[in-house]
């Protein structure tokens, strides 16, 4: 083999590295049909080498019933929409004007059966029960069964767990929300027979549980309707307990980086956790947050990875490199203005963009081709702001920027952006008629 050739299979195998499939988290995510994935409040079930991914279609922006999705996929990152897993019945629990959340499917080995639980309820809440159904194949269409309050107590939110010894337990915010509890299932998987566990008082909701090294490890949110809170996680040697108190999975100020948890996956000795940013607005349009989940430092903690991959042979994960430019650095026009808070970035960042203020990033190095840019800015309002992108005086496109809480928490937000090979203009909130949201930094990353 020659230099030349050695040269130009070099250039390949960097390039198919480059292009290599990446989560990033946030962004708007399509299936192998180009359309926006409707799979919120997922569960997934791997069978054989297969994935199938189960959520909430709220491509009506509504909360009310329209279909349970079921995705397929070799890679847990590109996914093909399959048939509708359960889609409505008239004058049922599950009717077009009832609500159907956080669908969980687990197999029942004994019957060659897949179980399906998920929060039944009426359109106010009001009826708090779960709703369970069946087929013979991972996206079914399932046969709806029932719904019904387990044990005569209330089910919102809840989850399913299926121990190593293939029994399975149902995860569930109960009486009215205050209390959570874990209740074993019958050999079925169709009913509750018994309570194994109640944290009470503890308010929880968004449950998961995963089992690492005998531990189990409990993963919920607290109760604030559609906003994000700071998501916990207890452990304990026993599913009956007794549960430790509880502790972040993240820094308590990013809310979980605006997100809430749906489902909690093992990756090898790590682990994956699969969140919702709700947008309740516009149901629809509420992305997904996976991050890496890492026991690094003893505890779980999830990895704030603005793009990253991983190896499901060897159970690893990798977060991408980029390259950062601070706000500040870039010219500013109108009324933007460079803000001081040890917060930020290098302790500046620039604010009051919007309004005739404006930022331009120069020398932005590109690969020329599409990249993923993650604008880390401060967002102190209470409702959701935006700003506009141009790269080289181009079209403008829009990202959202969710509230951040008080203060200068800083949240990072994923665009694809067009960059040219060698150097770029980007800028930031021009001709923008509101403001946007405080910028601190951007980083440039060469994954696609």
């Amino acid at each position: 083999m020659g230099p030349y050739l050695r040269r130009f299979i070099g250039i390949l195998s960097a390039l198919a590295a480059t292009y290599a499939a990446v989560i990033v988290p946030g962004a708007t995510w399509t299936d192998t049909s180009g359309n926006v994935i409707q799979a919120h409040g997922a569960g997934i079930l791997k069978v054989g080498s297969q994935y199938y991914w189960f959520g909430e279609d709220k491509s009506l922006n509504s909360a009310l019933f329209k279909a349970v999705s079921c995705y397929q996929s070799s890679d847990l990152v590109t996914w093909s929409r399959q048939n509708d897993a359960l889609t409505p019945i008239a004058g049922t629990m599950i009717s077009t004007s009832n609500i159907v959340e956080r669908p969980k499917v687990i197999f029942n080995t004994a019957n060659s059966e897949y179980v399906m639980w998920f929060h039944s309820d009426t359109s106010n809440y009001g009826a708090a029960e779960v709703g369970v159904a069946t087929a013979k194949s991972p996206c079914g269409p399932y046969n709806y069964k029932s719904s019904f309050q387990p044990l005569g107590a209330q089910s919102r939110d809840e989850s399913l767990f299926q121990d190593s010894d293939g029994t399975a337990y149902l995860l569930y915010a109960s009486d009215n929300n205050q209390n959570f509890k874990i209740s074993k299932l019958d050999a079925n998987y169709y009913n509750v027979v018994s309570v194994t566990s109640q944290l009470n008082g503890s308010t929880l909701e968004a449950p998961g549980v995963l089992k690492r090294n005998g531990v189990y490890y409990l993963f919920a949110s607290h109760t604030s309707g559609w906003a994000p809170n700071p998501n916990k996680f207890f452990t304990a040697s026993s599913l009956a307990g007794p549960w430790s108190t509880q502790a972040d999975i993240s820094p308590e100020a990013v809310n979980t980086y605006f997100s809430q948890n749906a489902f909690d996956m093992p990756l090898g000795s790590n682990a994956i956790y699969m969140g919702d940013r709700w947008r309740p607005d516009v149901l629809g349009s509420s992305t997904y947050i996976w991050y890496p989940l890492s026991w690094s430092t003893g505890v779980p903690q999830i990895v704030a990875a603005d793009v990253w991959s991983f190896d499901l042979t060897a159970g690893t994960y990798t977060a991408a490199t980029g390259t950062s430019y601070e706000a500040e650095s870039g010219t500013i026009s109108g009324s933007a203005t460079i803000l001081s808070d040890p917060s930020f970035s290098g302790g500046k960042a620039v604010g009051y963009l919007g309004h005739g203020g404006s930022v331009m990033l120069n020398n932005v190095q590109g690969i020329g081709a599409n990249q993923w840019v993650s604008l880390y800015f401060a967002n102190g309002d209470s409702t959701w702001r935006n700003t506009t992108v141009s790269v080289n005086g181009g079209a403008s496109v829009l990202v959202d920027q969710p509230n951040t809480g008080g203060g200068h928490v800083l949240l990072s937000v994923p665009v694809k952006l067009n960059l040219k090979s060698g150097a770029n203009s980007i800028t930031f909130s021009a001709n923008q008629a509101n403001y946007a949201a405080d910028l601190d930094k951007i980083i440039v990353y060469t994954a696609m």
